[in-house]
């Protein structure tokens, strides 16, 4: 399948990657709709095809590198290094702080990328942005599968994403799926409700 013609949403669906009913984020916050990439991780076409198609949209991007968040972004990240010819490292939590381990080390001035699966709160991109900072390497650009943040990090990044949808968030104290009494799933990697 050509990686321009790429219903993103549409693949998301088909592969169980878009989810709706009461979720918390990995925020805290509460959504009715969850996107799990790892579900598309099952089936290494489809993550092929979605790589493919962030890569070329990468292209005009002069990077050495790309850094990814573990645990969910790894497999993503690896496979748009692939398709970009790009070295792929990973960043992963030592203590609850992300961390560059593994004797990886990056250079000074090296141009990264960094790559997430989905982006809400971008926690996670300025924790693996902090985890980077000492070695003097340069955040060239942020890529992702599904872009959530409704341009609030504009000013500081730009977001290179496959799919932007604006999030329906809210806080648990004020939650109207709460007050119908639905199910509260946890589907993501991070261990404690907030």
């Amino acid at each position: 399948m050509d990686e321009d013609k790429i219903n993103v949403e549409e693949l998301l669906k088909k592969y169980d990657g878009l989810l709706k009913g009461h979720f918390v984020l990995t925020s805290g916050k509460h959504s009715d709709t969850y996107f799990q990439c790892a579900k598309l991780y099952q089936y290494p076409f489809v993550v092929e095809l979605l790589a493919k198609k962030l890569a070329s949209k990468l292209n005009n991007i002069d990077f050495d590198t790309i850094v990814s968040p573990a645990i969910g972004a790894i497999i993503f990240g690896y496979e748009v290094a692939r398709q970009a010819q790009k070295r792929n490292l990973f960043v992963e939590r030592k203590e609850g702080i992300m961390t560059l381990r593994r004797g990886y080390e990056l250079k000074k001035d090296e141009k990264v990328i960094i790559i997430e699966d989905v982006i809400t709160t971008a926690k996670t991109i300025f924790e693996t942005k902090q985890a980077l900072l000492s070695f003097g390497c340069k955040i060239v650009g942020v890529g992702c599968i599904v872009d959530r943040t409704d341009d609030k990090f504009k000013s500081e990044f730009e977001i290179c994403s496959l799919l932007k949808k604006s999030p329906t968030i809210y806080d648990p104290d004020v939650c109207p799926l709460c007050k119908q009494n639905i199910k509260l799933i946890k589907p993501g990697s991070r261990e404690k409700i907030r």
